[in-house]
C-alpha cells in the first residue's frame, strides 16, 4: 500500500493520466499528515514527550540494553529499577527514592504516609490530585481533600494561611497531615510555584505539624529556567514524584523519593496496593537512558524555545502570550492570514503543531525542537 503523496512521487505519468479523468491535481496529492513524517525527524509541538512509536520499542530497549548487565529486577528490587532509583536519589537531593508503577499511586501514597491518621490535606484546586485521580485521598484513606484557591501564583500561601486558620478553629478543630502542591500546573497550562512562595508554605506546614509533598511530575522540564536548581526546589518537600512517562520517554512509571524511612514505608505500601510488578526495568532502562544529560539538554530546548519566540514575536500576525511563570507552553495569538493552512505548510516541513483555534496556537516545547537550526523552523511560519 501507496500513500497518494507517495504514488504522485513515484507514479507521475499515473496521476497525468488521472487528472486527465477530470480530478483536480490538487485533490490527487493528498495533504502530507504527521503520520507521514518520521519520528526521527519531527519536530513536535504536541506535547512534553518526544514522540515515538509503537514498533521502535524493541529496538529502544536494545539500545538502552547496550553496554550494562544486570538490568534485571525482582519486584522491582535491584538491577535497572534499583539503578534508576538510586539516579534519582541523587538528583533530587533525597535520601532514597522507589520505583511505582503509576504517578496516580506514587501521589496516594505519599499522602496518606504523610498525613498518619490525620483527617485533611491542603492542596490546590486545580491540581491533579484534586481533579484527576477519582477522590481516592478520601476512597482510599478517608483523608479530607480541603482545595486551595491561589494556582501557582504567590497568593498560593495566602490560600494555605485561610486552610490552616480554618482547619483550626475552636472548638472542633481538625488536624492537617499534608500539603501537596503540583508544580509545574498542567490544568493551568504548565505555571510553576515559584521557590520563595514554596519555602514559605513549608515553614507554615512544618510550624504546623504537616508534611510537604511536591507532585512534580513534570518538574524537570524547569531544568533550564533562569534561576532553578533541582535540589534547591526539592528541598523543603518531605517527598516528591517525578513522571518516567511524560518526557523521559518510558512507557509507564514514576518515581517517589524521600527520607530512608519514609520510602521504606512506600514501598510496603506500594505492595499493599497491588503495585509491586515483577518487572520495572523496561520502563526503568529507557527512562535512565534519557535522564542521563537531560538537564542539559532541556536547558538548550529552553534556550532554542527563546530565539523561536523572539523571531516569531517580529513576524506580522504573530504575538506571543506567556504563562505567567511558566514552563515549556507558550500561546501565539495569530491573525487569519497567518492561521489559514499554518498546520498543513508546518507540516511539510516536519513541523506538528496543534489546531489553531480562535486565532490561538498552543507550543508546547521538548527536545524535538533541538532536531532544527530554529531559524528554519521560524521561517517555516
Amino acid at each position: 500500500m501507496v500513500s497518494r503523496r507517495q504514488f504522485m512521487q513515484a507514479a507521475p505519468l499515473g496521476a497525468l493520466s488521472l487528472a486527465g479523468l477530470g480530478l483536480p491535481m490538487a485533490a490527487l496529492a493528498a495533504a502530507r499528515t504527521i503520520e507521514d513524517i518520521p519520528p526521527d525527524r519531527i519536530v513536535s509541538f504536541l506535547g512534553d514527550n518526544v514522540p515515538s512509536r509503537p514498533a521502535q520499542l524493541p529496538a529502544r530497549l536494545l539500545a538502552a540494553m547496550k553496554g550494562r548487565e544486570d538490568i534485571g529486577d525482582v519486584y522491582l528490587a535491584e538491577g535497572a529499577t534499583g539503578a534508576l532509583e538510586r539516579q534519582f536519589a541523587r538528583m533530587l537531593g533525597k535520601e532514597d527514592a522507589a520505583f511505582m508503577p503509576s504517578g496516580t499511586m506514587a501521589n496516594q501514597i505519599a499522602i496518606r504516609l504523610h498525613c498518619a491518621g490525620r483527617s485533611r490535606v491542603l492542596l490546590q484546586e486545580e491540581s491533579h490530585v484534586y481533579r484527576d485521580e477519582s477522590d481516592a485521598v478520601a476512597v482510599m484513606s478517608s483523608i479530607n481533600p480541603v482545595p486551595v484557591a491561589g494556582g501557582a501564583s504567590e497568593g498560593l500561601y495566602d490560600g494555605m494561611l485561610a486552610a490552616f486558620a480554618r482547619s483550626g478553629e475552636d472548638p472542633f478543630p481538625v488536624d492537617v497531615g499534608a500539603v501537596s502542591i503540583e508544580s509545574p500546573v498542567r490544568r493551568l497550562d504548565g505555571a510553576t510555584v515559584k521557590q520563595e512562595t514554596i519555602a514559605r508554605i513549608a515553614a507554615l506546614a512544618h510550624g504546623k505539624g504537616a508534611r510537604m509533598h511536591l507532585d512534580g511530575a513534570r518538574l524537570l522540564l524547569m531544568c533550564g529556567l533562569p534561576g532553578f536548581d533541582l535540589r534547591s526546589y526539592c528541598g523543603p518537600f518531605d517527598s516528591v514524584y517525578v513522571s518516567l512517562y511524560k518526557y523521559l520517554g518510558a512507557p509507564f512509571g514514576a518515581i517517589l523519593a524521600g527520607d530512608k524511612a519514609f520510602v521504606d514505608k512506600a514501598r510496603q505500601a506500594r505492595h499493599v496496593f497491588g503495585g509491586a510488578l515483577y518487572h520495572g526495568w523496561t520502563a526503568a532502562i529507557l527512562a535512565a537512558k534519557t535522564l542521563d544529560g537531560f538537564e542539559e539538554r532541556f536547558a538548550r530546548v529552553h534556550s532554542a524555545a527563546e530565539d523561536l519566540l523572539a523571531r516569531l514575536a517580529k513576524k506580522p500576525g504573530v504575538t506571543v502570550e506567556r504563562v505567567v511563570d511558566g514552563s515549556n507552553i507558550v500561546f501565539l495569538r495569530l491573525d487569519e492570514n497567518v492561521a489559514t493552512g499554518l498546520r498543513e505548510r508546518l507540516t511539510e516541513h516536519d513541523i506538528a503543531i496543534r489546531k489553531v483555534r480562535d486565532g490561538r496556537l498552543q507550543l508546547v516545547f521538548n527536545e524535538t525542537i533541538l532536531r532544527k537550526p530554529v531559524a528554519s523552523i521560524a521561517a517555516a511560519f
